[in-house]
């Protein structure tokens, strides 16, 4: 059959990837046609567009970008009329997703959604025009199936994908020595985001606690990814510090503490067990957009399904060296072991084997067999 798919982000990559060859065990003539990123090309198929071409962060830049983003959304409608596939699967990435699912579905062609968008953190009310543009939805987090009852909306959970990803990996030997660091010196990791906005906004106000740490005792490491532009990351190397690209799980394997942009690499960096300080930082307008509608008490992952706060966030005014200071001396000493042991407890509350197994054989099972009738 042939499989159409969109991951509009890194992590979505990353997992799309993995979806993709379990659909290769179930059906090994699948034809994969996508916009995703590198983990996608390797599995095979054709790379439409890559997702850093398409990934916008927040209202105001959203705005600023809406005819690129309209201009992308028009030719992948008309590629997928065109390319005719037999089920069209969405990763994550709502807003350009959702707009899809809506154009495709009322033409005949099934959908398919992995990763539920955030419906329950804002504008609940989402869960019902879902409902009515997806087939299916496959969700990752063990209350979305619950939420969506609420909806009258009978969803597929299929465990997390990280657990899959983190239990595949194979910690490089000679890391250290590869890329020229001192084994006697605790690294202390920044991991600011994978996406041009987040390391542009975000980045050089982590790089600030630097000279606050004794070289002696500390490296800062930032993971880069390559699909940014080199010239992101100048700062940071105009202090001295290394930027190691696509090389995020060897980093958190060695490292002591992290600093981490809101986003899928917080529950990354939890499930390493590696104690973090969580920042994020926006437009003032997308900021006052978000406080308004948001209806969850935190933004990370981690502190999301814990429901407590495992790690500190740093939020907008918050968000300033002094408190990032402090804060991440706290995962060095007096915090460290109650982080380490609460991340113990969220793993046991979500820890999932298979789940890019099991979210493909249901794909496969529902586009084979029929997909279960919804009762509205």
């Amino acid at each position: 059959m042939k499989y159409y798919l969109i991951a509009g982000e890194k992590s979505g990559d990353l997992h799309a990837s993995n979806l993709m060859k379990e659909i290769l065990q179930n059906d090994p003539e699948a034809e994969f046609r996508f916009w995703g990123g590198e983990e996608m090309q390797k599995v095979g198929g054709e790379l439409i567009h890559h997702y850093s071409e398409i990934s916008f962060m927040g209202f105001l830049e959203v705005a600023k970008n809406l005819m690129t983003i309209r201009r992308f959304m028009n030719y992948c409608k008309k590629d997928i009329l065109c390319w005719k596939p037999d089920v069209v699967i969405l990763v994550d990435f709502s807003g350009f997703n959702l707009k899809i699912a809506k154009y495709v579905k009322p033409r005949g062609t099934k959908v398919f959604y992995y990763i539920s968008p955030k419906v329950w953190a804002w504008n609940q009310s989402r869960a019902k025009r879902i409902r009515n543009v997806v087939d299916r939805m496959f969700v990752i987090m063990h209350f979305e199936k619950a939420f969506y009852k609420k909806y009258d909306y009978d969803v597929d959970y299929v465990g997390n994908p990280l657990f899959d990803a983190i239990n595949q990996f194979e910690p490089s030997p000679t890391f250290l020595q590869d890329n020229q660091l001192d084994p006697d010196k605790k690294i202390i990791t920044i991991l600011p985001g994978s996406r041009y906005q987040e390391v542009s906004s975000i980045m050089n106000t982590m790089l600030t606690i630097i000279p606050k740490y004794d070289s002696n005792e500390f490296q800062f490491v930032v993971a880069g990814v390559e699909h940014l532009p080199s010239e992101l990351y100048d700062e940071a190397k105009k202090l001295g510090v290394k930027v190691i690209f696509n090389q995020t799980y060897d980093l958190l394997t060695k490292a002591t503490s992290a600093v981490v942009t809101s986003g899928t690499a917080t529950l990354e960096t939890a499930l390493f067990e590696v104690p973090q300080v969580v920042c994020y930082r926006t437009s003032p307008v997308t900021y006052s957009i978000i406080k308004a509608l948001i209806k969850v008490r935190f933004i990370s992952l981690v502190n999301l399904i814990a429901d407590k706060e495992v790690v500190k966030e740093l939020i907008q005014g918050e968000f300033t060296t002094e408190n990032l200071e402090k804060e991440l001396g706290y995962t060095l000493d007096e915090k460290r072991e109650k982080i380490i042991q609460d991340y113990k407890e969220m793993k046991a509350m979500i820890k999932t084997e298979g789940t890019s197994k099991k979210a493909a054989s249901l794909m496969y099972k529902y586009l084979t067999e029929g997909i279960p009738e919804q009762k509205f």
